[in-house]
């Protein structure tokens, strides 16, 4: 049970770092999709199963254990009417 908890956590904390430092993916990544392992973008291509299939060869985890999201050019995070944006288990 606590490597499923742990595996959980370290994907959670990419998918939040990710969120947190949309602005600065946006310049480096527009319209892309990007996998970020350990904080760390691993991964930016056109295409999502292209970015799935390297962030796995990279990490040898299964592409359901990688956080990966698409870079839009538009930020998101910055249109939605909520005060506080938080993911967390």
């Amino acid at each position: 049970m606590k490597k499923v908890k742990l595996v959980l956590n370290e994907f959670w904390d990419d998918m939040n770092c990710g969120i947190a430092y949309y602005s600065e993916l946006v310049k480096n990544y527009p319209d892309k999709w990007i996998a970020i392992v350990d904080k760390k973008v691993i991964a930016a291509e056109d295409s999502i199963n292209y970015v799935e299939g390297e962030a796995m060869k990279k990490t040898g985890k299964q592409n359901d254990k990688i956080p990966v999201m698409f870079i839009s050019k538009e930020n998101i995070f910055t249109k939605m009417k909520v005060k506080n944006l938080f993911l967390f288990l």
